[in-house]
């Protein structure tokens, strides 16, 4: 990670302006006493008595993850089939098991919906004795898991797929940058990880290649926008940090996507209502079309996936060094996901940027409500008893859900713009290039690509547009507002 740091001044609290920007967009930023009782007195998943779901806790699991993270909801494996396929299993913390709808943990989740992450504080959806430990899919623990498991041909398609209930361990918890790195040949591994769980990461590196060259040739589109978060060192400094996507990071997206998918049709021919994430068409496809035609591309005059993956990949390989801002001023005109309630045999509203005709969320349950639902939903499936949720709960859920997705965004980036402010109050009248991320009645916005941080353009915006490059110079910060005012320079 890249960092930019400044001492924070005038004894300015982030972490209390983190947990006030919170509260005042209707999270619960605490956890009432009710809940934190509960979460006391929650009994740890054993699997002393376990009889009717499969034990598979010998197979050479493994988790990767960042590496401060301890709520863990995913494992991994992979093997070889005989034919040359590819079998891989995704096992998901059973966090239903856990937390029982109408309680007083499932009330807090339902109403915040989602993990909150400021960089400087976490606001976990779940009590971390739940999320950290009982239900967190940790290092050498037994744990229920719903296993999502799929087959990947050597053409990169699903062949087969199951969801079932069953018993995993976590032979060895891995981070993103080492697994990375070392499929790279850059680097080790920890002694945890051992020649087996070794050899099945490779594998699950092929399996993801495959699976990845698939969906592109569907349409599903690659980016590598510039993501950075605030963190406070232990000497008070505020930094904005770069985040990096490393090829660890991208396997494990591949594996989600895929096992999301699998759920979505799971449920689907179990002929029960659930969620689906949805991506429509976007609305500015007009001006996606018109960025690229200013770098001498040509898109279609209509939405078409295949024709923006092309043009997205084309356009890493020609110009890998600009390729972060033309991501960027492209996910800001697709728009955001929103949650979506599906009856069986519907027509499909898809999701555009994975160029998936139907998905759902299920492979965080301890950071999203939605993938805690879908692990209810199931598990009803899979013990033929009724759906716990009609079509009516699940379109509020969903609605409620898309409405706290958004305010998280908008909490977390607040905080990022707070952090940044007090980080660039030293570099009033320097020079940065920049990226036109918003043009509103409000204003307009951009991003700076190095340091990452974001503004508003007070002066010389006129005739800016979503994806405009330009040169701009600070004006002034507040760190108490999340204000960064920069001018526009000819």
């Amino acid at each position: 990670m890249t960092q930019y740091s400044h001492l924070m001044s005038d004894h300015f609290d982030l972490r209390a302006a983190a947990h006030n920007a919170m509260v005042s967009a209707g999270f619960e930023a605490d956890f009432p006493a009710a809940v934190l009782d509960e979460a006391k007195h929650a009994v740890d998943p054993t699997t002393e008595s376990a009889t009717s779901i499969q034990d598979l806790r010998a197979l050479p699991w493994s988790s990767i993850d960042n590496d401060t993270s301890v709520d863990l909801d995913q494992l991994e494996v992979a093997e070889r089939l005989p034919n040359g396929d590819i079998k891989v299993r995704v096992a998901i913390a059973d966090v239903a098991g856990t937390v029982a709808m109408g309680s007083a943990i499932d009330k807090h989740a339902a109403l915040n919906a989602t993990s909150v992450y400021t960089g400087v504080v976490t606001f976990p959806m779940l009590p971390e004795r739940l999320s950290t430990q009982l239900t967190s899919l940790g290092e050498n623990n037994d744990r229920p898991v719903i296993v999502i498991e799929f087959v990947v041909t050597k053409t990169g398609e699903m062949s087969s797929h199951n969801v079932y209930l069953a018993y995993a361990k976590n032979h060895s918890k891995l981070a993103y940058g080492n697994v990375g790195d070392w499929l790279d040949g850059k680097g080790s591994l920890p002694t945890s990880a051992t020649p087996a769980i070794q050899d099945q990461i490779r594998l699950q590196d092929e399996a993801a290649t495959l699976l990845r060259a698939e969906r592109t040739k569907r349409g599903a589109l690659s980016f590598d926008t510039i993501e950075a978060e605030s963190v406070i060192g232990k000497d008070g400094s505020i930094s904005i940090e770069l985040v990096r996507r490393s090829r660890a990071s991208h396997l494990i997206e591949d594996f989600m996507v895929a096992a999301n998918v699998v759920m979505a049709g799971f449920l689907d021919e179990k002929k029960t209502a659930s969620i689906r994430r949805v991506v429509r068409t976007p609305e500015r496809w007009n001006r996606i079309v018109e960025l690229a035609g200013k770098i001498g591309e040509k898109l279609p005059d209509t939405p078409n996936a295949p024709a923006l993956a092309a043009f997205l990949a084309k356009r890493q390989a020609v110009d890998p060094t600009h390729f972060a801002e033309l991501s960027l001023a492209v996910v800001k005109l697709l728009g955001p996901g929103e949650y979506e309630m599906h009856e069986p045999g519907a027509v499909e509203a898809g999701h555009f940027g994975l160029a998936a005709h139907y998905y759902t969320h299920s492979t965080a349950p301890n950071r999203r409500y939605i993938d805690l639902v879908t692990q209810r939903l199931l598990k009803a499936v899979l013990s033929n008893q009724a759906a716990p949720y009609s079509p009516q709960q699940l379109t509020d859920i969903a609605t409620h859900s898309t409405e706290r997705e958004n305010a998280a965004r908008k909490v977390e980036r607040l905080v990022r713009k707070e952090s940044a402010a007090a980080s660039m109050a030293n570099r009033i009248g320097e020079r940065f290039d920049a990226i036109v991320t918003g043009v509103t009645p409000q204003g307009t916005y951009v991003r700076l690509m190095m340091p990452p941080v974001e503004g508003r353009v007070m002066r010389g915006e006129h005739g800016l547009d979503v994806g405009d490059r330009l040169q701009v110079s600070l004006l002034s910060t507040d760190a108490r507002k999340g204000f960064i005012d920069f001018a526009g320079v000819k």
